[in-house]
């Protein structure tokens, strides 16, 4: 007897220290319940994440990728929200011309407070990289 095993996705997340990082924390302390297909990755702001990272982490096989930080205007370091979502646009039109799916990649704005919108965001994330299958990346970068 075969046991089909479900594709389940690795799910990168570079989060905010002072916004997204402590809104999952919240959920992790409300014991809110989201799937474990995610490995976070902390940073200061969220506009310290270099396209490089998310490419680097998209050819390791990573199926998605999520960049949370501090909603606009709200930024600890004034502007690098702003910063994030000007690379996270110009990442996904190189990734859309490279022929990858630019919606494995996502930004989202999690405050501190919101535990549950960290939870529901990541239910919702590995269930659309479900659908998608795994990373075709991983197969045509691999060594």
């Amino acid at each position: 007897m075969t046991e089909t095993k479900e594709f389940e996705p690795k799910i990168i997340a570079f989060l905010c220290n002072w916004c997204t990082y402590t809104g999952a924390d919240l959920a992790g302390t409300s014991r809110l319940q989201y799937p474990p297909n995610v490995r976070i990755i902390r940073l200061m702001c969220s506009g310290a994440v270099d396209p490089m990272y998310v490419l680097k982490a998209s050819l390791a096989g990573a199926d998605g990728v999520l960049i949370g930080g501090c909603h606009p205007g709200d930024c600890h370091y004034q502007e690098g929200n702003y910063k994030a979502r000007r690379r996270v646009i110009a990442l996904k039109e190189i990734l859309h011309s490279a022929g990858f799916d630019d919606d494995r990649v996502w930004l989202r704005w999690i405050s501190a407070s919101e535990g549950s919108r960290f939870a529901e965001t990541v239910r919702e994330m590995t269930e659309a990289i479900r659908a998608k299958g795994p990373n075709p990346l991983k197969q045509m970068w691999a060594v």
